[in-house]
């Protein structure tokens, strides 16, 4: 079998892969249409960031069995149109936890003393003392948000420069951020009480340009905030202008909307410090990630072992067929339900009813969870690791079974708990094969969950389906489905709409002001 390593990996890498009795072809800075005209002959292909698989390249990869990513993130697949050609797509997750922990530490370092900012007038030959006043990380408070892998490295990190660390994420529990020693706090708090914030979380609807002007002004004036996690997640205008007010002191950036970007006006001013996106740029970690995916995709395409694939679970190859579209509807009910829950989950619990009572649960399981997680967690979540991560996380994971699944002849359900709070999400198969969401809470609906979603709580009164209708007219975006439930007549109720184009932070805050709106969720399934 014939493997291309299409970006640059350590040789050790490549070594793997040949002693394992595969033909090897290293082709670097290869052009879409170079890619596109010689994937069809290979059954593996290993990448890093560079080589975008889209589409049209999986389309022509005619013997493709497995891609592997040599790192963690997944944004240059097409991870939806290798799944449904029945292609492997592995990563490393974990291996570029340390090294991006330690590069966003060396960030705030920077950002305190302004170590690079001094370095380049002394090179200049200037010596410039009294322009470079610092701050003290000892004492101050570190809000970080997302206590994920690396999350939870800086965290640590932090409390051993004795930092007070204060923490934000909706599916950490109590008793998890207790024996982290951290403390639990909304974004709201977290905003207003750190000294300094770092992201680490994915780039999702939720968190995109979640620092914008608004958020910003509820932070402390001279707050000074690091990103080594996703461009797009701070509003590179909004903080441009914090910056040039004196409102922020100073920003960290290692990532960035657009890579490399058009525009350098913001990493031109003085207060802002940047890299590369260099945070998984260490030997040690580059040399980790190609022998972790170059041993993954030699068992794989050698021996048929599947490890760390974020798009398909180990189960026997007879019950692919049976099993696959139920993995599809538990992974969408888990990632649905994960985007409408709000809080510290303490118990999800999987519910089998009907025909669905007598599948091979297990993998079935580990899908709803890894469907639930991702959202949280994106690129560290696959069908390996999500059983480990939510109980990393506190969260107990139970199942039920039961022949009677009232109208349907399968169903599956979550039924999530976090103290007093309880969410319940069901769905089915229509024609064997296609996924549905039939019952959220109390409301008896039949949503089809793909792509970006509008999920909206709201009075039953008039009015309000033609306010979002006309809204999305106005704003000239297209709505390609939509679904409705409601408990009683003028009660409360659900109105979901599937569109055709994410929208803007500021027409989100619209529709939330729209007459009888209780309240609104963007969904990116």
């Amino acid at each position: 079998m014939k493997v291309l390593v299409s970006d640059k990996i350590s040789d050790k890498g490549v070594e793997i892969l040949k002693k394992a009795g595969l033909s090897v072809d290293v082709k670097t800075g290869m052009k879409p249409d170079e890619l596109k005209e010689c994937i069809g002959e290979y059954h593996g292909l290993v990448i890093r960031s560079a080589t975008k698989v889209t589409a049209d390249i999986i389309e022509a990869a005619k013997n493709l069995k497995v891609i592997g990513r040599a790192g963690s993130g997944l944004d240059n697949v097409d991870k939806a149109a290798a799944s449904k050609k029945g292609i492997v797509v592995m990563n490393t997750p974990g291996g570029n936890t340390i090294t991006t922990a330690e590069h966003t530490i060396a960030m705030m370092f920077s950002l305190a003393r302004q170590i690079p900012q001094a370095t380049s007038l002394m090179k200049t030959g200037k010596w410039e003392k009294k322009k470079f006043m610092g701050v003290e990380l000892f004492n101050k408070t570190l809000g970080v948000i997302g206590l994920g892998n690396i999350g939870t490295q800086v965290a640590k990190k932090a409390q051993g420069l004795e930092m007070v660390v204060i923490a934000y994420d909706p599916f950490l529990s109590e008793e998890k951020a207790k024996a982290l020693g951290i403390e639990k706090v909304t974004i709201p708090e977290l905003f207003s009480r750190a000294d300094f914030i770092t992201v680490h979380t994915p780039l999702t609807p939720e968190t995109k340009n979640l620092i914008n002007a608004s958020t910003i002004q509820k932070m402390k004036d001279g707050v000074r905030i690091i990103n080594c996690a996703r461009g797009g997640i701070i509003n590179e205008k909004d903080i441009y202008d914090a910056l040039k007010t004196g409102k922020v002191a100073g920003v960290a950036l290692d990532v960035f909307e657009k890579e490399p970007p058009d525009d350098f006006t913001l990493v031109g001013l003085d207060n802002v410090i940047c890299t590369p996106h260099l945070g998984a740029s260490t030997e040690e970690a580059q040399e980790n990630v190609a022998i972790a995916v170059a041993e993954q995709i030699a068992d794989y395409l050698v021996h048929g072992t599947i490890r760390n694939a974020v798009n398909f679970p180990s189960i026997p190859a007879d019950q692919v067929a049976r099993l696959q579209p139920y993995l599809s509807l538990a992974e969408k009910i888990g990632s649905f339900a994960a985007q409408l829950f709000e809080g510290g989950v303490k118990e999800i619990n999987i519910e089998y009813k009907g025909e669905a009572a007598n599948l091979n649960t297990a993998p079935v399981t580990i899908a709803a969870l890894k469907g639930f997680l991702t959202p949280i967690l994106e690129e560290t979540v696959n069908f390996v690791n999500a059983p480990f991560i939510a109980k990393e996380r506190g969260i107990e994971v139970k199942e039920t079974k039961s022949s009677d699944a009232g109208n349907y002849q399968g169903m599956i359900a979550l039924r999530i708990k976090a103290g007093d709070t309880e969410r319940f999400i069901a769905g089915t198969l229509f024609s064997k094969k296609d996924p549905r969401i039939v019952r959220v809470d109390n409301f008896t609906v039949e949503i089809v969950p793909e792509g970006i979603m509008l999920f909206v709580y709201n009075l039953d009164k008039p009015g309000v389906i033609g306010n979002l209708g006309s809204f999305f007219g106005k704003n000239n975006i297209n709505i390609a489905r939509m679904y409705f439930g409601r408990e009683s007549a003028g009660g409360k109720a659900i109105s979901v709409m599937s569109i055709d184009s994410p929208v803007t932070p500021t027409q989100f805050d619209e529709i939330k002001k729209l007459p009888n709106i209780l309240s609104v969720k963007l969904l990116n399934l």
